[in-house]
């Protein structure tokens, strides 16, 4: 356990102390949540915005830290030698990457702190029952990350650092966009929402907008859309990535 420990020691001290990705997790989340908040320019359809605007970017949340911030770390290491390296130490492959997963998962609970208590302080009121669907988001949050961090090593583990710099950060804009997390899909021409609605990203906004803003049950097609891609993107991970 004690290379596990260090290593998660290690990926937790370089996630809390770079600027930019501090930037990324954190920063950005929170400045759209307050920008958009007071701003009403977004067509969140809710009398309001940040009702709307909570759980939307909780799922931004968990896209940029799974999928952004895994993806293009993991893809700088892998081009610099650095898995390489690490993966024939005694740390070993297999604890490597749960130390990453763990990394993750620690950041998404801060993140999920500091956005439900900002959201709190701007006026966010859960819908009813959304209180006892808690679990429910939670689900919903792990399949995401699942997902998403598939879909950040596979880039990560199959192009070259400066490639997967530009496909993620383009990957990032389009799922942000694509995803309902700031725009509702009802929004969207019809032909794209159809799209949008087959992506990750649309199916974990939804079923955070369904648990925690409208406290209703998340429907079998979003939990069906999250379940396929949590298996198919780490397969696809596991299968393409190449540690050098």
């Amino acid at each position: 356990m004690r290379p596990l420990t260090a290593q998660l020691r290690a990926e937790l001290t370089m996630i809390l102390s770079n600027g930019e990705t501090l930037l990324l997790t954190l920063g950005i989340p929170v400045l759209f949540l307050l920008f958009f908040s007071a701003v009403h320019v977004l067509p969140t359809g809710t009398a309001h915005p940040v009702d709307f605007l909570v759980p939307g970017i909780l799922a931004l949340a968990v896209m940029s830290t799974a999928m952004t911030a895994l993806g293009i770390g993991a893809g700088f290491e892998r081009g610099y030698g650095v898995l390489k390296r690490l993966g024939a130490t005694p740390l070993g492959r297999p604890r490597l990457l749960a130390a990453k997963i763990l990394s993750v998962i620690g950041v998404e609970l801060l993140q999920a702190v500091v956005l439900v208590l900002a959201g709190l302080a701007l006026g966010w009121s859960p819908g009813r029952g959304a209180g006892a669907l808690v679990g429910a988001a939670v689900a919903a949050m792990v399949l995401g990350t699942v997902a998403f961090g598939g879909i950040g090593l596979l880039l990560a583990g199959s192009l070259k650092p400066l490639v997967n710099l530009a496909a993620v950060n383009t990957l990032f804009v389009v799922l942000l966009l694509l995803g309902g997390m700031l725009i509702p899909l009802a929004k969207l021409p019809g032909w794209l929402a159809a799209v949008a609605r087959v992506l990750p990203a649309s199916a974990l906004a939804d079923a955070l907008h369904a648990s925690l803003g409208l406290g209703v049950a998340v429907s079998t097609r979003d939990w069906t859309t999250l379940a396929i891609w949590a298996v198919a993107a780490p397969a696809a991970a596991a299968r393409f990535f190449r540690w050098e």
